[in-house]
């Protein structure tokens, strides 16, 4: 169980970084006031939903962490979360950034990160 807790944290708190990371691009686009804010107050923004992405992925680690009774090495926990994030990160780009498209380079990088999990996890 602590493996699906760990992968489902971390799913949670690439959500929340995702859009710390991203979001502020279509909010310029959509929302005025916020588009007039200076960069300092984008930082804010991103850093203030950040948060929320640290109260995820910390615990994500501690569950999922071998030396804390976890099924995971750190480099596994490391490998698992940037799959994670280039999965969140490609549906947010897809659904939100509409002049964004999947290209063949896309799918190869994909199946090269797969390729990561699968021979990190080698023994």
């Amino acid at each position: 169980m602590k493996a699906f807790y760990t992968i489902g944290l971390l799913v949670i708190s690439n959500m929340f970084m995702t859009f710390a990371w991203y979001g502020h691009l279509k909010m310029k686009q959509e929302f005025n006031w916020f588009a007039e804010l200076p960069l300092i107050g984008v930082v804010v923004f991103g850093w203030a939903i950040a948060f929320f992405e640290y109260l995820f992925q910390v615990p994500a680690n501690r569950i999922g962490f071998a030396e804390n009774g976890g099924p995971f090495s750190l480099m596994q926990l490391k490998v698992i979360q940037e799959v994670i994030t280039l999965i969140i990160f490609t549906i947010f780009t897809t659904v939100f950034f509409k002049g964004e498209a999947l290209h063949w380079n896309h799918f190869v990088a994909f199946i090269l990160l797969v390729l990561a999990v699968y021979f990190v996890f080698m023994k």
